[in-house]
Protein backbone atom coordinates (compact mmCIF):
# COMPACT_ATOMS: atom_id res chain seq x y z
CA UNK A 1 0.00 0.00 0.00
CA UNK A 2 2.69 2.55 1.19
CA UNK A 3 4.73 1.27 -2.27
CA UNK A 4 1.98 1.98 -4.33
CA UNK A 5 1.33 5.52 -2.35
CA UNK A 6 4.68 6.52 -2.86
CA UNK A 7 4.48 5.46 -6.90
CA UNK A 8 1.48 7.37 -7.56
CA UNK A 9 2.76 10.64 -5.33
CA UNK A 10 6.18 10.34 -7.39
CA UNK A 11 3.71 9.77 -10.49
CA UNK A 12 1.75 12.95 -9.82
CA UNK A 13 4.81 15.26 -9.45
CA UNK A 14 6.50 13.67 -12.63
CA UNK A 15 3.29 14.37 -14.49
CA UNK A 16 3.05 18.00 -13.19
CA UNK A 17 7.09 17.96 -14.24
CA UNK A 18 6.18 16.65 -17.42
CA UNK A 19 3.60 18.53 -18.37
CA UNK A 20 5.72 22.00 -17.49
CA UNK A 21 8.65 20.65 -19.55
CA UNK A 22 6.66 19.96 -22.63
CA UNK A 23 4.98 23.59 -22.49
CA UNK A 24 8.23 24.61 -22.39
CA UNK A 25 9.29 22.71 -25.44
CA UNK A 26 6.37 23.90 -27.41
CA UNK A 27 7.32 27.39 -26.55
CA UNK A 28 10.60 26.97 -28.02
CA UNK A 29 10.00 25.29 -31.33
CA UNK A 30 7.19 27.50 -31.28
CA UNK A 31 9.25 31.00 -31.51
CA UNK A 32 11.35 28.35 -34.04
CA UNK A 33 8.50 27.70 -36.01
CA UNK A 34 7.52 31.33 -36.64
CA UNK A 35 11.65 32.49 -37.37
CA UNK A 36 11.28 29.13 -39.86
CA UNK A 37 8.17 30.46 -41.70
CA UNK A 38 9.57 33.97 -41.41
CA UNK A 39 12.27 32.75 -43.37
CA UNK A 40 10.12 30.98 -45.69
CA UNK A 41 8.08 34.11 -46.72
CA UNK A 42 10.83 35.74 -47.76
CA UNK A 43 12.32 32.76 -50.02
CA UNK A 44 8.73 32.99 -51.54
CA UNK A 45 9.29 36.38 -52.65
CA UNK A 46 12.48 36.09 -53.69
CA UNK A 47 11.37 33.73 -55.76
CA UNK A 48 8.84 36.10 -56.78
CA UNK A 49 11.60 38.32 -57.81
CA UNK A 50 13.13 35.67 -60.29
CA UNK A 51 10.63 34.54 -62.08
CA UNK A 52 9.61 38.34 -62.52
CA UNK A 53 13.11 39.13 -64.07
CA UNK A 54 13.06 35.68 -65.76
CA UNK A 55 9.97 37.24 -67.46
CA UNK A 56 11.21 40.39 -67.77
CA UNK A 57 14.37 39.13 -69.63
CA UNK A 58 13.04 36.51 -72.09
CA UNK A 59 9.11 37.07 -71.93
CA UNK A 60 8.98 33.11 -71.80
CA UNK A 61 5.63 32.61 -69.71
CA UNK A 62 7.11 30.04 -68.18
CA UNK A 63 9.02 32.36 -65.67
CA UNK A 64 5.39 32.76 -64.39
CA UNK A 65 5.25 29.83 -62.87
CA UNK A 66 7.32 30.28 -59.88
CA UNK A 67 5.98 33.85 -59.73
CA UNK A 68 2.20 32.69 -59.23
CA UNK A 69 3.07 29.74 -57.07
CA UNK A 70 4.92 32.46 -54.78
CA UNK A 71 1.96 34.25 -54.24
CA UNK A 72 -0.19 31.36 -53.31
CA UNK A 73 2.96 29.92 -50.82
CA UNK A 74 3.22 33.48 -49.28
CA UNK A 75 -0.55 33.58 -48.95
CA UNK A 76 -0.78 30.68 -47.04
CA UNK A 77 2.74 31.64 -45.31
CA UNK A 78 0.88 34.78 -43.50
CA UNK A 79 -2.13 32.60 -43.10
CA UNK A 80 -0.15 30.31 -40.71
CA UNK A 81 2.21 33.35 -39.00
CA UNK A 82 -1.36 34.73 -38.44
CA UNK A 83 -2.38 31.84 -36.32
CA UNK A 84 1.15 31.14 -34.72
CA UNK A 85 1.54 34.87 -33.26
CA UNK A 86 -2.09 35.20 -32.44
CA UNK A 87 -0.64 35.25 -28.74
CA UNK A 88 1.25 38.36 -29.18
CA UNK A 89 -0.27 41.63 -29.67
CA UNK A 90 3.15 42.87 -30.55
CA UNK A 91 3.52 40.57 -33.33
CA UNK A 92 0.23 41.10 -34.99
CA UNK A 93 0.27 44.37 -34.98
CA UNK A 94 3.98 43.75 -36.95
CA UNK A 95 2.14 40.59 -39.33
CA UNK A 96 -0.40 43.36 -39.85
CA UNK A 97 2.39 46.24 -41.82
CA UNK A 98 4.01 43.07 -43.37
CA UNK A 99 1.16 41.69 -44.78
CA UNK A 100 0.26 45.25 -46.38
CA UNK A 101 3.75 45.58 -48.00
CA UNK A 102 3.54 42.36 -49.33
CA UNK A 103 0.33 42.52 -50.79
CA UNK A 104 1.74 45.98 -52.16
CA UNK A 105 4.56 44.44 -53.43
CA UNK A 106 3.29 41.68 -55.60
CA UNK A 107 1.45 44.85 -56.73
CA UNK A 108 4.24 45.86 -58.12
CA UNK A 109 5.44 42.67 -59.55
CA UNK A 110 1.67 42.76 -61.60
CA UNK A 111 2.37 46.09 -63.28
CA UNK A 112 6.23 45.27 -64.28
CA UNK A 113 4.83 42.34 -65.57
CA UNK A 114 2.37 43.95 -67.51
CA UNK A 115 5.22 47.09 -68.39
CA UNK A 116 7.56 43.98 -69.98
CA UNK A 117 5.44 42.91 -72.25
CA UNK A 118 3.51 46.25 -73.74
CA UNK A 119 4.14 47.64 -77.18
CA UNK A 120 5.95 49.67 -77.70
CA UNK A 121 8.19 49.08 -74.53
CA UNK A 122 8.57 51.88 -71.38
CA UNK A 123 11.93 51.15 -69.98
CA UNK A 124 12.20 54.40 -67.65
CA UNK A 125 8.60 53.29 -66.51
CA UNK A 126 9.97 49.75 -65.96
CA UNK A 127 13.36 51.00 -64.28
CA UNK A 128 10.53 53.09 -62.29
CA UNK A 129 8.32 50.21 -61.48
CA UNK A 130 11.55 47.99 -60.11
CA UNK A 131 13.03 50.44 -58.04
CA UNK A 132 9.92 51.30 -56.53
CA UNK A 133 9.39 47.52 -55.99
CA UNK A 134 12.58 47.16 -54.08
CA UNK A 135 12.09 50.09 -51.69
CA UNK A 136 8.81 47.70 -50.66
CA UNK A 137 11.01 44.77 -50.48
CA UNK A 138 13.70 46.30 -48.09
CA UNK A 139 10.82 47.56 -46.07
CA UNK A 140 9.48 44.11 -46.07
CA UNK A 141 12.88 42.51 -44.91
CA UNK A 142 12.96 45.71 -42.06
CA UNK A 143 9.87 44.24 -40.98
CA UNK A 144 10.62 40.66 -41.10
CA UNK A 145 13.95 41.12 -39.67
CA UNK A 146 12.41 43.26 -36.79
CA UNK A 147 9.56 40.14 -36.19
CA UNK A 148 12.42 37.73 -35.49
CA UNK A 149 14.33 40.36 -33.23
CA UNK A 150 11.22 39.87 -31.63
CA UNK A 151 10.89 36.41 -31.64
CA UNK A 152 14.35 35.96 -30.36
CA UNK A 153 13.53 37.87 -27.10
CA UNK A 154 10.71 35.22 -26.95
CA UNK A 155 13.16 32.34 -27.82
CA UNK A 156 15.65 33.36 -25.41
CA UNK A 157 13.04 33.79 -22.34
CA UNK A 158 11.57 30.13 -23.44
CA UNK A 159 14.74 28.85 -23.48
CA UNK A 160 15.97 29.67 -20.27
CA UNK A 161 12.68 28.46 -18.97
CA UNK A 162 13.46 25.20 -20.52
CA UNK A 163 16.38 24.66 -19.18
CA UNK A 164 15.58 25.67 -15.83
CA UNK A 165 12.76 22.88 -15.99
CA UNK A 166 14.89 20.13 -17.47
CA UNK A 167 17.75 20.43 -14.80
CA UNK A 168 15.30 19.12 -12.31
CA UNK A 169 14.22 16.09 -14.80
CA UNK A 170 16.89 13.93 -13.95
CA UNK A 171 15.99 13.50 -10.31
CA UNK A 172 12.07 12.83 -11.03
CA UNK A 173 13.26 10.31 -13.64
CA UNK A 174 16.08 8.77 -11.18
CA UNK A 175 13.53 8.42 -8.16
CA UNK A 176 10.90 7.37 -10.57
CA UNK A 177 13.34 4.85 -12.63
CA UNK A 178 14.56 3.13 -9.11
CA UNK A 179 11.23 2.96 -7.48
CA UNK A 180 9.60 0.91 -10.52
CA UNK A 181 12.73 -1.07 -10.78
CA UNK A 182 12.08 -2.21 -7.52
CA UNK A 183 8.40 -3.25 -8.00
CA UNK A 184 8.69 -4.41 -11.25
CA UNK A 185 11.87 -6.36 -11.75
CA UNK A 186 11.04 -9.54 -10.91
CA UNK A 187 8.10 -9.54 -13.98
CA UNK A 188 9.83 -7.53 -16.25
CA UNK A 189 11.31 -10.32 -18.07
CA UNK A 190 7.74 -12.05 -18.38
CA UNK A 191 6.02 -8.95 -19.42
CA UNK A 192 8.15 -8.25 -21.86
CA UNK A 193 8.31 -11.81 -23.31
CA UNK A 194 4.64 -12.08 -23.48
CA UNK A 195 4.84 -8.32 -25.23
CA UNK A 196 6.57 -9.63 -27.74
CA UNK A 197 4.92 -12.89 -28.52
CA UNK A 198 1.65 -10.41 -28.48
CA UNK A 199 3.10 -8.01 -30.78
CA UNK A 200 4.39 -10.33 -33.92
CA UNK A 201 1.13 -12.38 -32.98
CA UNK A 202 -0.73 -8.67 -33.41
CA UNK A 203 1.53 -8.03 -36.34
CA UNK A 204 0.82 -11.22 -38.61
CA UNK A 205 -2.66 -10.92 -37.47
CA UNK A 206 -3.11 -7.08 -39.04
CA UNK A 207 -1.03 -8.40 -42.03
CA UNK A 208 -3.15 -11.09 -42.73
CA UNK A 209 -6.50 -9.52 -42.22
CA UNK A 210 -5.46 -6.65 -44.74
CA UNK A 211 -4.26 -9.20 -47.02
CA UNK A 212 -7.51 -11.17 -47.02
CA UNK A 213 -9.47 -7.99 -47.03
CA UNK A 214 -7.24 -6.72 -50.49
CA UNK A 215 -7.54 -9.99 -51.70
CA UNK A 216 -11.51 -10.22 -51.39
CA UNK A 217 -12.15 -6.86 -53.46
CA UNK A 218 -9.14 -7.68 -56.34
CA UNK A 219 -10.27 -11.00 -56.67
CA UNK A 220 -14.24 -9.99 -56.43
CA UNK A 221 -15.07 -12.58 -53.69
CA UNK A 222 -15.73 -12.37 -49.83
CA UNK A 223 -16.94 -14.76 -47.24
CA UNK A 224 -19.70 -15.41 -44.51
CA UNK A 225 -19.44 -17.11 -41.72
CA UNK A 226 -22.76 -19.14 -39.86
CA UNK A 227 -22.88 -20.46 -36.24
CA UNK A 228 -25.35 -23.06 -35.84
CA UNK A 229 -25.64 -23.40 -32.50
CA UNK A 230 -26.54 -19.80 -31.82
CA UNK A 231 -27.58 -18.89 -35.82
CA UNK A 232 -25.34 -15.94 -35.54
CA UNK A 233 -24.58 -15.04 -39.26
CA UNK A 234 -21.63 -12.94 -39.74
CA UNK A 235 -20.71 -11.00 -43.17
CA UNK A 236 -17.42 -9.76 -44.88
CA UNK A 237 -17.46 -6.10 -45.57
CA UNK A 238 -17.26 -7.10 -49.78
CA UNK A 239 -20.43 -9.28 -49.03
CA UNK A 240 -21.77 -5.49 -49.07
CA UNK A 241 -19.77 -4.30 -51.72
CA UNK A 242 -20.98 -6.78 -54.25
CA UNK A 243 -23.93 -6.23 -53.53
CA UNK A 244 -23.30 -2.46 -54.34
CA UNK A 245 -23.90 -1.47 -50.89
CA UNK A 246 -21.65 0.22 -47.83
CA UNK A 247 -20.56 -2.35 -45.15
CA UNK A 248 -22.61 -3.32 -42.25
CA UNK A 249 -25.55 -1.21 -43.93
CA UNK A 250 -28.13 -4.02 -42.89
CA UNK A 251 -28.17 -6.54 -40.66
CA UNK A 252 -26.67 -9.85 -41.67
CA UNK A 253 -29.65 -12.41 -42.29
CA UNK A 254 -30.77 -15.26 -44.90
CA UNK A 255 -33.48 -13.11 -45.43
CA UNK A 256 -31.81 -9.49 -45.96
CA UNK A 257 -29.88 -11.22 -48.32
CA UNK A 258 -32.62 -12.87 -50.34
CA UNK A 259 -33.57 -9.75 -50.72
CA UNK A 260 -31.11 -8.86 -53.67
CA UNK A 261 -31.41 -12.67 -55.15
CA UNK A 262 -32.97 -12.55 -58.67
CA UNK A 263 -36.86 -13.92 -57.98
CA UNK A 264 -35.85 -16.92 -60.11
CA UNK A 265 -33.23 -17.62 -58.14
CA UNK A 266 -34.39 -17.55 -54.94
CA UNK A 267 -35.08 -20.79 -54.05
CA UNK A 268 -31.50 -22.23 -55.22
CA UNK A 269 -30.47 -19.81 -52.16
CA UNK A 270 -33.67 -20.35 -49.84
CA UNK A 271 -32.90 -24.68 -50.59
CA UNK A 272 -29.14 -24.21 -49.72
CA UNK A 273 -29.73 -22.13 -46.82
CA UNK A 274 -32.12 -25.13 -45.72
CA UNK A 275 -29.65 -27.92 -46.45
CA UNK A 276 -26.94 -26.04 -43.94
CA UNK A 277 -29.46 -25.82 -41.24
CA UNK A 278 -31.07 -29.37 -41.23
CA UNK A 279 -29.07 -31.88 -42.79
CA UNK A 280 -25.17 -29.99 -42.38
CA UNK A 281 -24.71 -30.24 -46.22
CA UNK A 282 -23.50 -28.09 -48.46
CA UNK A 283 -22.60 -27.78 -52.37
CA UNK A 284 -21.57 -25.58 -55.15
CA UNK A 285 -24.43 -22.96 -56.70
CA UNK A 286 -24.72 -20.29 -59.17
CA UNK A 287 -27.83 -18.12 -59.15
CA UNK A 288 -28.46 -14.13 -60.36
CA UNK A 289 -27.69 -11.31 -58.07
CA UNK A 290 -29.51 -7.73 -58.50
CA UNK A 291 -27.57 -5.11 -56.91
CA UNK A 292 -29.03 -2.45 -54.75
CA UNK A 293 -27.85 -0.15 -58.34
CA UNK A 294 -30.09 -2.28 -60.35
CA UNK A 295 -27.21 -4.07 -61.89
CA UNK A 296 -27.48 -7.57 -62.79
CA UNK A 297 -24.55 -9.84 -61.75
CA UNK A 298 -23.68 -13.48 -61.29
CA UNK A 299 -22.41 -15.55 -58.06
CA UNK A 300 -21.20 -18.53 -57.28
CA UNK A 301 -20.89 -19.89 -53.33
CA UNK A 302 -19.13 -22.67 -52.06
CA UNK A 303 -18.90 -23.70 -48.80
CA UNK A 304 -17.26 -26.36 -45.66
CA UNK A 305 -18.17 -26.85 -42.10
CA UNK A 306 -15.56 -26.43 -39.12
CA UNK A 307 -15.99 -26.52 -35.07
CA UNK A 308 -14.48 -23.69 -32.98
CA UNK A 309 -13.06 -23.79 -29.52
CA UNK A 310 -16.56 -23.35 -28.10
CA UNK A 311 -17.42 -26.75 -29.88
CA UNK A 312 -19.74 -24.67 -32.40
CA UNK A 313 -20.27 -25.68 -35.65
CA UNK A 314 -19.57 -23.14 -38.01
CA UNK A 315 -20.63 -22.96 -41.82
CA UNK A 316 -18.01 -20.82 -43.90
CA UNK A 317 -19.36 -19.99 -47.19
CA UNK A 318 -17.23 -18.67 -50.00
CA UNK A 319 -19.07 -16.47 -52.58
CA UNK A 320 -17.88 -15.31 -56.41
CA UNK A 321 -18.77 -12.62 -58.47
CA UNK A 322 -18.35 -14.19 -62.08
CA UNK A 323 -19.91 -12.26 -63.90
CA UNK A 324 -17.05 -11.26 -66.25
CA UNK A 325 -15.86 -15.14 -66.45
CA UNK A 326 -19.84 -15.20 -67.92
CA UNK A 327 -19.39 -12.36 -69.93
CA UNK A 328 -16.22 -14.05 -71.30
CA UNK A 329 -17.90 -17.32 -72.24
CA UNK A 330 -20.54 -15.56 -73.63
CA UNK A 331 -18.65 -13.54 -76.19
CA UNK A 332 -15.83 -16.10 -76.45
CA UNK A 333 -19.16 -18.53 -77.84
CA UNK A 334 -20.16 -15.54 -80.14
CA UNK A 335 -16.92 -14.85 -81.48
CA UNK A 336 -16.42 -18.86 -81.70
CA UNK A 337 -19.80 -18.67 -83.91
CA UNK A 338 -18.66 -16.00 -86.35
CA UNK A 339 -15.60 -18.08 -86.99
CA UNK A 340 -17.58 -21.08 -87.98
CA UNK A 341 -20.23 -18.88 -89.97
CA UNK A 342 -16.87 -17.33 -91.40
CA UNK A 343 -15.61 -20.52 -92.04
CA UNK A 344 -18.52 -21.91 -93.93
CA UNK A 345 -18.36 -18.64 -95.94
CA UNK A 346 -15.02 -19.38 -96.91
CA UNK A 347 -15.72 -22.96 -97.56
CA UNK A 348 -18.00 -22.14 -99.98
CA UNK A 349 -16.02 -19.30 -101.34
CA UNK A 350 -13.63 -21.88 -102.07
CA UNK A 351 -16.14 -24.34 -103.32
CA UNK A 352 -17.36 -21.33 -105.67
CA UNK A 353 -13.46 -20.66 -106.50
CA UNK A 354 -12.85 -23.97 -107.54
CA UNK A 355 -16.15 -25.88 -109.44
CA UNK A 356 -18.97 -22.78 -109.87
CA UNK A 357 -16.22 -20.38 -111.43
CA UNK A 358 -13.61 -22.58 -112.69
CA UNK A 359 -15.75 -24.46 -115.33
CA UNK A 360 -17.69 -21.51 -116.88
CA UNK A 361 -14.09 -19.86 -116.93
CA UNK A 362 -12.90 -23.74 -118.65
CA UNK A 363 -16.02 -23.25 -121.63
CA UNK A 364 -14.99 -19.63 -122.42
CA UNK A 365 -11.11 -19.98 -122.80
CA UNK A 366 -12.33 -23.80 -124.56
CA UNK A 367 -14.61 -21.75 -127.18
CA UNK A 368 -11.91 -19.12 -127.12
CA UNK A 369 -9.31 -22.04 -128.46
CA UNK A 370 -11.81 -23.39 -130.95
CA UNK A 371 -12.85 -19.55 -132.53
CA UNK A 372 -8.66 -19.02 -132.39
CA UNK A 373 -8.23 -22.41 -134.40
CA UNK A 374 -11.31 -22.28 -136.62
CA UNK A 375 -12.39 -18.14 -137.30
CA UNK A 376 -8.88 -16.47 -136.56
CA UNK A 377 -8.37 -16.28 -140.58
CA UNK A 378 -11.61 -14.92 -141.10
CA UNK A 379 -12.01 -11.97 -138.79
CA UNK A 380 -11.12 -8.38 -138.94
CA UNK A 381 -7.70 -6.93 -137.60
CA UNK A 382 -10.42 -5.21 -135.03
CA UNK A 383 -12.05 -8.09 -134.14
CA UNK A 384 -8.87 -10.12 -133.41
CA UNK A 385 -7.61 -7.11 -131.26
CA UNK A 386 -11.11 -7.56 -129.02
CA UNK A 387 -10.61 -11.27 -129.34
CA UNK A 388 -7.15 -10.95 -127.98
CA UNK A 389 -7.81 -8.59 -125.42
CA UNK A 390 -10.96 -11.42 -124.26
CA UNK A 391 -8.51 -14.30 -124.52
CA UNK A 392 -6.04 -12.37 -122.10
CA UNK A 393 -8.76 -10.96 -119.21
CA UNK A 394 -9.82 -14.55 -119.54
CA UNK A 395 -6.26 -15.85 -118.75
CA UNK A 396 -5.87 -13.09 -115.81
CA UNK A 397 -9.20 -14.43 -114.39
CA UNK A 398 -7.54 -18.27 -114.35
CA UNK A 399 -4.74 -16.50 -112.33
CA UNK A 400 -6.85 -14.47 -110.29
CA UNK A 401 -8.77 -17.54 -109.69
CA UNK A 402 -5.65 -19.69 -108.61
CA UNK A 403 -4.02 -17.28 -106.22
CA UNK A 404 -7.07 -16.46 -104.20
CA UNK A 405 -6.83 -20.45 -103.87
CA UNK A 406 -3.88 -20.26 -102.80
CA UNK A 407 -4.03 -17.75 -100.28
CA UNK A 408 -7.61 -19.13 -99.04
CA UNK A 409 -5.26 -22.50 -98.36
CA UNK A 410 -2.19 -20.80 -96.90
CA UNK A 411 -5.16 -19.20 -94.09
CA UNK A 412 -7.57 -22.17 -93.78
CA UNK A 413 -4.98 -25.24 -94.05
CA UNK A 414 -4.03 -27.48 -91.40
CA UNK A 415 -0.35 -26.50 -89.99
CA UNK A 416 1.08 -29.71 -90.34
CA UNK A 417 4.88 -29.34 -89.41
CA UNK A 418 7.09 -31.47 -90.69
CA UNK A 419 10.83 -31.48 -90.28
CA UNK A 420 12.08 -30.51 -93.92
CA UNK A 421 15.17 -29.64 -95.55
CA UNK A 422 14.92 -25.78 -97.18
CA UNK A 423 17.26 -26.53 -99.62
CA UNK A 424 14.91 -29.10 -101.23
CA UNK A 425 11.99 -27.26 -101.39
CA UNK A 426 13.64 -24.06 -102.72
CA UNK A 427 15.55 -26.52 -105.58
CA UNK A 428 11.72 -27.63 -105.97
CA UNK A 429 10.34 -24.19 -106.81
CA UNK A 430 13.04 -23.77 -109.01
CA UNK A 431 12.14 -26.67 -111.08
CA UNK A 432 8.61 -24.99 -111.42
CA UNK A 433 10.39 -21.97 -112.99
CA UNK A 434 12.76 -23.35 -115.19
CA UNK A 435 10.90 -22.75 -118.20
CA UNK A 436 11.00 -19.16 -117.25
CA UNK A 437 14.60 -19.29 -116.07
CA UNK A 438 15.86 -20.78 -118.99
CA UNK A 439 13.73 -18.03 -121.18
CA UNK A 440 15.34 -15.21 -118.91
CA UNK A 441 18.53 -16.52 -119.01
CA UNK A 442 18.82 -16.26 -114.92
CA UNK A 443 21.67 -17.19 -112.46
CA UNK A 444 20.25 -18.54 -109.02
CA UNK A 445 22.74 -18.69 -106.40
CA UNK A 446 21.85 -20.08 -103.22
CA UNK A 447 23.44 -20.67 -100.07
CA UNK A 448 22.89 -23.98 -97.76
CA UNK A 449 19.55 -23.41 -96.15
CA UNK A 450 18.62 -25.21 -92.68
CA UNK A 451 16.81 -28.16 -92.13
CA UNK A 452 13.20 -26.95 -89.84
CA UNK A 453 10.15 -27.73 -88.83
CA UNK A 454 8.09 -26.30 -91.38
CA UNK A 455 4.72 -26.57 -93.57
CA UNK A 456 6.22 -28.04 -96.83
CA UNK A 457 3.84 -27.13 -99.45
CA UNK A 458 3.50 -23.12 -97.72
CA UNK A 459 7.53 -22.80 -97.71
CA UNK A 460 7.64 -23.94 -101.24
CA UNK A 461 4.77 -21.74 -102.59
CA UNK A 462 6.61 -18.83 -100.67
CA UNK A 463 9.69 -19.63 -102.21
CA UNK A 464 7.60 -19.96 -105.74
CA UNK A 465 6.36 -16.60 -105.16
CA UNK A 466 9.52 -14.91 -104.57
CA UNK A 467 11.52 -16.08 -107.09
CA UNK A 468 9.06 -16.03 -109.31
CA UNK A 469 8.72 -12.14 -109.05
CA UNK A 470 12.06 -11.75 -109.13
CA UNK A 471 12.14 -13.37 -112.78
CA UNK A 472 8.74 -11.38 -113.40
CA UNK A 473 10.08 -7.86 -113.05
CA UNK A 474 13.49 -8.13 -114.15
CA UNK A 475 14.76 -4.93 -116.06
CA UNK A 476 14.65 -5.05 -119.70
CA UNK A 477 18.53 -6.30 -121.53
CA UNK A 478 19.72 -7.28 -118.30
CA UNK A 479 20.00 -10.93 -117.26
CA UNK A 480 18.37 -11.69 -113.75
CA UNK A 481 20.16 -12.78 -110.98
CA UNK A 482 19.02 -13.61 -107.90
CA UNK A 483 21.37 -14.49 -104.83
CA UNK A 484 19.75 -16.06 -101.85
CA UNK A 485 21.18 -16.33 -98.82
CA UNK A 486 21.15 -17.60 -94.99
CA UNK A 487 22.39 -16.71 -91.83
CA UNK A 488 21.51 -17.61 -87.89
CA UNK A 489 21.06 -14.57 -86.05
CA UNK A 490 20.13 -13.48 -82.78
CA UNK A 491 17.01 -11.87 -82.48
CA UNK A 492 18.12 -9.13 -79.50
CA UNK A 493 19.94 -7.11 -82.45
CA UNK A 494 16.78 -6.58 -84.76
CA UNK A 495 14.07 -4.68 -82.81
CA UNK A 496 11.95 -5.09 -85.77
CA UNK A 497 11.18 -8.88 -84.67
CA UNK A 498 8.36 -9.61 -82.31
CA UNK A 499 10.26 -12.67 -80.17
CA UNK A 500 7.55 -13.92 -78.22
CA UNK A 501 10.75 -15.43 -76.20
CA UNK A 502 12.62 -16.47 -79.09
CA UNK A 503 15.98 -15.88 -79.13
CA UNK A 504 17.74 -16.89 -82.93
CA UNK A 505 16.59 -16.80 -85.91
CA UNK A 506 17.29 -17.74 -89.24
CA UNK A 507 17.36 -15.07 -91.77
CA UNK A 508 16.74 -15.40 -95.31
CA UNK A 509 16.84 -12.79 -98.04
CA UNK A 510 16.54 -13.09 -101.20
CA UNK A 511 18.08 -10.31 -103.91
CA UNK A 512 17.73 -9.51 -107.24
CA UNK A 513 19.23 -6.97 -109.81
CA UNK A 514 15.62 -6.32 -111.27
CA UNK A 515 13.57 -2.79 -111.48
CA UNK A 516 13.31 -2.47 -107.99
CA UNK A 517 10.96 -0.09 -106.10
CA UNK A 518 10.11 3.35 -104.02
CA UNK A 519 10.81 2.15 -100.23
CA UNK A 520 7.86 3.78 -99.47
CA UNK A 521 5.34 0.99 -100.62
CA UNK A 522 7.85 -1.28 -98.47
CA UNK A 523 4.32 -2.42 -96.44
CA UNK A 524 1.84 -2.04 -99.35
CA UNK A 525 3.04 -4.52 -101.74
CA UNK A 526 2.24 -7.07 -99.15
CA UNK A 527 -1.54 -5.89 -98.85
CA UNK A 528 -3.82 -8.42 -101.13
CA UNK A 529 -4.82 -6.90 -104.56
CA UNK A 530 -2.14 -4.53 -103.80
CA UNK A 531 -0.15 -3.59 -107.20
CA UNK A 532 2.83 -0.87 -108.45
CA UNK A 533 2.70 -1.82 -111.97
CA UNK A 534 -0.40 -1.81 -114.43
CA UNK A 535 -1.84 -5.01 -115.30
CA UNK A 536 -0.92 -4.15 -119.32
CA UNK A 537 2.60 -3.80 -118.22
CA UNK A 538 3.01 -7.19 -116.01
CA UNK A 539 0.97 -9.71 -115.34
CA UNK A 540 -0.05 -10.67 -112.19
CA UNK A 541 -3.24 -10.76 -109.61
CA UNK A 542 -1.44 -8.82 -106.30
CA UNK A 543 -1.74 -11.56 -104.12
CA UNK A 544 1.84 -13.59 -104.25
CA UNK A 545 3.15 -11.74 -101.73
CA UNK A 546 0.14 -11.41 -99.64
CA UNK A 547 0.45 -15.36 -99.30
CA UNK A 548 4.17 -14.63 -98.61
CA UNK A 549 3.51 -13.01 -95.72
CA UNK A 550 0.91 -14.98 -94.38
CA UNK A 551 3.06 -18.11 -94.71
CA UNK A 552 5.71 -16.47 -92.53
CA UNK A 553 3.31 -15.59 -90.25
CA UNK A 554 1.76 -19.22 -90.08
CA UNK A 555 5.51 -20.18 -89.69
CA UNK A 556 5.46 -17.23 -86.26
CA UNK A 557 7.93 -16.13 -88.51
CA UNK A 558 8.42 -12.41 -90.14
CA UNK A 559 8.83 -10.91 -93.75
CA UNK A 560 9.65 -7.60 -94.94
CA UNK A 561 11.09 -5.71 -98.04
CA UNK A 562 13.90 -3.31 -99.29
CA UNK A 563 14.43 -1.95 -103.19
CA UNK A 564 15.99 1.00 -104.68
CA UNK A 565 14.48 1.61 -108.03
CA UNK A 566 16.11 0.43 -111.16
CA UNK A 567 18.78 -1.38 -109.07
CA UNK A 568 16.91 -4.38 -107.33
CA UNK A 569 14.92 -5.35 -104.62
CA UNK A 570 15.59 -7.88 -101.41
CA UNK A 571 13.45 -9.79 -99.59
CA UNK A 572 14.15 -10.88 -96.32
CA UNK A 573 12.17 -13.60 -94.17
CA UNK A 574 12.80 -14.08 -90.52
CA UNK A 575 12.10 -18.02 -89.23
CA UNK A 576 12.61 -18.93 -85.41
CA UNK A 577 15.28 -21.81 -84.84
Amino acid sequence: MVALFLLIFISSVTYKHTVSLTESTQLVVHSHRVNLELEQLISYLKDAETGQRGFGITKDSVFLQPFNGSYKKATRSLKLLKKLTEDSPQQQSNLDSLSRLINIRFAYFDISSKISVAIPFNKNLFNKSLLQGKDVMDAIRWHVNEMISVEMGYLKERQQKYEDEISFTPLFTLLLLLFSLVVFVFSYIKINKDLGILKEANQKLTINTASFKQAEIIGEFCYSQWDLKTKKLTYSDNVYRLLGCEPHSFEPTVENYLAFVHPEDKHIVATGAEKVIGAGITYTRSYRIIRKDGELRYFKSQGQFMTDDDDHKIHIGIIKDVTQNRLDDAALNEKNRELEQNNAELASFNHIASHDLQEPLRKIQLFISRIDDQEAGTMSEKGKEYFAKIENAASRMRALIDDLLLFSRANKSEKLFETTDLTFLLEQAQQELAETIEEKKATIVANQLPVMKVIPFQMQQLFLNLMGNSLKYSRAGVAPTINITCQKIVAQDYPILKTDGKKSFYKIAIADNGLGFDQQYAENIFVLFNRLHNATQYSGTGIGLSICKKIAENHAGFIYAEGTLGVGSTFTLFLPE
